[in-house]
């Protein structure tokens, strides 16, 4: 494998000094769009918030910035992703705001559930066996909880379709894929949003 691949296969398990210059490059570089699907969030009430596949910890740290008087739980099965979001987020902690654990979701199992908002920010074209894992978020909220899901494709255009064959293990999703999943898992309102001039996909749904 050339080392142009390798480094974006990083972005699925980020591993030793390429997966480290990944987090970087992911933490600056999804900015904007993790700002853009939090504001689908206005209305919504948090207090035990779950982060999933949180990576090197930024979306993390711009949630309890959202909700200053939540407990996050930030988790990703990536050694590397799970100590720069702690170095990120090392005050959070301190203050016991922020636990950030290794964790593979399609075995999600917390201590710290019931939460009331699950969050994934480019993460789910990792996710191994879809409706498996939306079944486990599911199943670590409240009635009434919501699961934020925030894309940089919406699954159908060409630069998307184009790392999907690059990116060992990725696959993505059209809105329609990822709302039948998530209704087969057992959350019961879906609503999908895009950005204009931009693949960018929000999916927000309701236990």
């Amino acid at each position: 494998m050339g080392l142009f691949k390798k480094f974006f296969n990083m972005t699925r398990k980020p591993e030793g000094i390429l997966g480290k210059m990944m987090i970087n490059t992911m933490n600056k570089g999804h900015g904007m769009m993790s700002d853009w699907g939090m504001s689908f969030l206005d209305g919504v009430e948090a207090s035990n918030i779950c982060e999933l596949g949180c990576g090197g910890g930024k979306s993390a740290a711009k949630l309890m910035k959202r909700y200053p008087e939540a407990k996050l739980t930030a988790v990703d099965y990536s050694p590397v992703s799970v100590q720069k979001a702690s170095e990120l987020n090392a005050g959070e902690i301190s203050a016991g705001r922020c636990t950030v654990l290794q964790r593979d979701v399609s075995e999600l199992d917390l201590p710290q559930k019931p939460f009331d908002l699950a969050t994934a920010f480019e993460t789910i074209y990792f996710w191994p066996g879809l409706e498996k894992c939306f079944g486990r978020v599911c199943d670590n909220l409240t009635e009434g909880g919501h699961f934020l899901i925030v894309n940089e494709t919406d699954g159908l255009d060409s630069v998307g379709r184009k790392w999907e064959k690059k990116i060992d293990g990725m696959t993505v999703y059209t809105k329609e894929e990822i709302t039948d999943v998530l209704k087969a898992a057992g959350f019961s309102d879906v609503k999908c949003f895009t950005r204009d001039k931009l693949p960018w996909l929000t999916v927000l749904a309701e236990k």
